[in-house]
């Protein structure tokens, strides 16, 4: 089990964070990323894009740490985007339906 999840982040402006995940979330990891995504949640911050191309595997924790962004979102007009999903990962979004809920780029272009 891969516990070793690494971020990359980029400011592409004041209020336009990217945000690079490499690794598996999971339960085990999943706190790790709601901590580099919490400070993010700010009125000030107006899009977030997580790019998810090197993340190989990620369960219920790791949706839900995504959905909590997507609240954010919701709440403060922000805007929350993934990117780069792979197949298998793609597949767990859309089979809970979430994939119609999200605003997911299929590259990881910004």
């Amino acid at each position: 089990m891969d516990t070793n999840l690494k971020f990359e982040r980029s400011d592409l402006s004041a209020n336009n964070i990217q945000l690079r995940v490499f690794g598996d979330v999971t339960i085990h990891t999943s706190t790790r990323l709601r901590e580099q995504l919490k400070p993010l949640y700010t009125t000030k911050t107006q899009r977030i894009h997580v790019q998810l191309d090197h993340v190989d595997f990620m369960d219920s924790s790791g949706i839900a740490t995504l959905v909590e962004g997507l609240q954010w979102s919701r709440l403060t007009g922000g805007k929350f985007i993934l990117s780069g999903l792979k197949e298998n990962v793609r597949d767990i979004f859309s089979l809970a339906k979430l994939d119609t809920v999200f605003d997911i780029e299929d590259t990881s272009q910004t």
